[in-house]
């Protein structure tokens, strides 16, 4: 049997264990450690005596494999942003940036709401986890808008909707993860991520107000606050503000030189949010919970990363990588075409899987595909199909596939937002929170459309320091 068709056969298998209900971590590492086992047992023709050696073999690589991706030093950034997200809650810093957002838009048509949306943008901007940014919220702001009358449905579609914007807003967890994957430049790929995140967060408020202003009962607007009140309500939600300015010059310096890597910005604005918290009155209880739910999630994300390096280690083996390109270059379709077929397909991959596994388990195949499509990883503009060089296309692709593995976070029915809302709050059902976000799919569809459309949004940032 050729390395191809066993490529197929074991990718086909791990899906199956994936469906059947399996973690990903433990379905890839065992379908990429079997994979290794058959290919080399392969390549003796199935020699009984040479089974042995074919075991050692498999072991040695799928042991080394996710050690030497796991030692990177940029995965040290991911335990960092998940870190700030939970001391920001513990500095009280979600709760005043709450209170500055409702002061400032809650007069609008659905205000609270549009609010909560634009809260969670700036608390996307110092947390790497959407789930950390839906606990949190459905915590703060569901009572809020539930006070005055809201729909709870629609209240905690709001909540799960906004959560998932720390997918894209840097610093992001899985911005990182793909920028590992597919070996990009991790603060070209975070400043790529900021404008798209604002104009999702926007493309949010605009349905929100327009929902609010068609069906008068769903959100009523807050009036009330004087401009001296939206003042006062700016000091206590400086600290966020201070935090994304410190990652974004550790990133790029619009004046000089860049002050240093993305995982020192990320370190220093973790040490700033620390000391606002034990400043703001954080006790022992709530810095040992919040490094403890650091730990868990890291651990989580991490276990997913090596699982999934060994099935990527036997598919470079397989070479199936290589074919699935030259079978998407040889179809009779325009590029683009193509490129919107590969998002619908994570559209409804993600209706079964995690986001971060399912990112790890498809782009080392679909990534060189798209690669391939525009023309190489070294091509230029001119030469391109996309109309951009090969590493701009990699920074574009990057956000589509992440702003796709939002909009998986509150599809059923894996949506993992949307089971985290619920969690948190007694008097919700996962079917109410389903039913609640159903209107962020059209404004997802609407942003996801843009970008692939006007490129710029994405690259211009980038474009800054350099293709």
């Amino acid at each position: 049997m050729d390395s191809i068709s066993i490529g197929l056969w074991v990718s086909g298998g791990m899906l199956v264990m994936v469906l059947l209900g399996m973690r990903v971590a433990f379905a890839a590492g065992m379908a990429g450690f079997a994979g290794l086992v058959w290919l080399r047992w392969n390549g003796y023709d199935y020699d009984p005596e040479k089974f042995g050696k074919a075991l050692q073999v498999s072991v040695r690589i799928a042991g080394l494999t996710p050690q030497s991706k796991v030692s990177a030093n940029v995965l040290s950034l991911i335990p960092v942003f998940i870190l700030i997200g939970y001391l920001a809650y513990y500095a009280k810093l979600t709760t005043a940036l709450f209170e500055a957002c409702k002061r400032w838009f809650a007069w609008v048509p659905g205000g609270l709401a549009v609010s909560t949306v634009f809260a969670t943008a700036g608390f996307a901007a110092v947390s790497g986890a959407s789930v950390a940014t839906a606990a949190v919220f459905a915590r703060i702001a569901i009572p809020e808008m539930l006070k005055i009358g809201y729909n709870k449905q629609f209240a905690a579609g709001v909540v799960a909707a906004g959560g998932t914007l720390a997918s894209l807003i840097p610093p992001s967890a899985i911005l990182v993860i793909y920028a590992i994957i597919v070996e990009q430049d991790v603060g070209k790929l975070l400043l790529a991520g900021f404008i798209p995140g604002a104009f999702s967060a926007v493309v949010y408020a605009i349905l929100i107000i327009g929902i609010a202003m068609t069906f008068k009962n769903v959100g009523p607007p807050v009036r009330g606050f004087t401009w001296k009140q939206r003042f006062e309500s700016l000091p206590p939600a400086l600290p966020i503000v201070l935090v994304v300015v410190i990652i974004i010059f550790f990133v790029y310096n619009p004046f000089g030189d860049a002050w240093g890597t993305p995982t020192e910005g990320g370190a220093i604005g973790a040490f700033i949010v620390f000391v606002m918290a034990m400043y703001r009155g954080m006790r022992w209880g709530q810095l040992k919970e919040a490094l403890l739910e650091t730990a868990k999630l890291t651990v989580m994300i991490f276990t997913i990363i090596w699982g999934v390096l060994i099935y990527v280690r036997f598919l470079g083996f397989a070479k199936l990588p290589d074919a699935f390109s030259d079978w998407i270059v040889s179809l009779d379709m325009a590029p683009l075409t193509i490129l919107i077929c590969i998002l619908l397909a994570y559209a409804v991959l993600g209706m079964f899987m995690d986001a971060i596994g399912m990112l790890l388990l498809t782009l080392p195949v679909v990534y060189p595909a798209v690669m391939a499509l525009n023309g190489g990883e070294y091509v230029t503009a001119a030469d391109s199909a996309f109309g951009m060089s090969g590493p701009m296309c990699a920074i574009w692709f990057g956000i589509l596939v992440v702003k796709m593995a939002e909009f998986c976070l509150i599809t059923p029915p894996i949506g993992l937002n949307c089971f985290v809302v619920a969690g948190v709050r007694d008097d919700l059902t996962v079917q109410d929170v389903f039913k609640g976000v159903m209107p962020f799919f059209l404004a997802d569809a609407v942003t996801i459309a843009l970008l692939v459309s006007f490129p710029g949004i994405v690259l211009w940032l980038p474009s800054l320091v350099g293709s």
